[in-house]
């Protein structure tokens, strides 16, 4: 298990923006993180005291982004870009509105020369809130 803390060291997002709690597993094609500060009233993509379904983007996003940190060994992050979303199904309004933790799975369908695509879906308490394919793009400058 990765705690908050060894997250905060794999992923370039730092203080709020580090939405993570845990990795419970991953391996070489999948990765499965939790998430509690979706229910934190600071969390900063709160917007009127509402957090819409699509900021678990971010969520998925940052369980990618770790996947991809382990995968390299936990070299310091390089800086990657979601350059599309496809297949995004809405199962919620809100992220918040289940009680329970979130639970964010991610997949790597295809991985090459600084692109990825990754499957993802989020649920709570067992109710899927959002699920969709992401393509990512890796800089190839310099780590964070």
């Amino acid at each position: 298990m990765i705690d908050h803390a060894g997250i905060a060291e794999l992923i370039p997002h730092t203080g709020a923006m580090c939405l993570l709690d845990s990795i419970s597993h991953w391996d070489g094609s999948s990765i499965t993180g939790h998430a509690g500060s979706h229910h934190d009233p600071a969390n900063p993509m709160r917007v009127r005291g509402r957090l819409d379904i699509l900021c678990g983007v971010e969520y998925a996003a940052q369980v990618i982004a770790v996947h991809g940190a382990l995968l390299a060994g936990g070299a310091a992050p390089r800086v990657g870009y979601l350059a599309s979303l496809r297949d995004l199904a809405c199962h919620a309004d809100q992220l918040d509105e289940r009680p329970g933790a979130l639970v964010i799975r991610a997949r790597r369908l295809l991985a090459e020369s600084g692109r990825a695509i990754y499957m993802f879906e989020i649920e709570a308490e067992g109710r899927r809130m959002l699920q969709g394919r992401a393509a990512l793009v890796l800089d190839g400058g310099e780590p964070r």
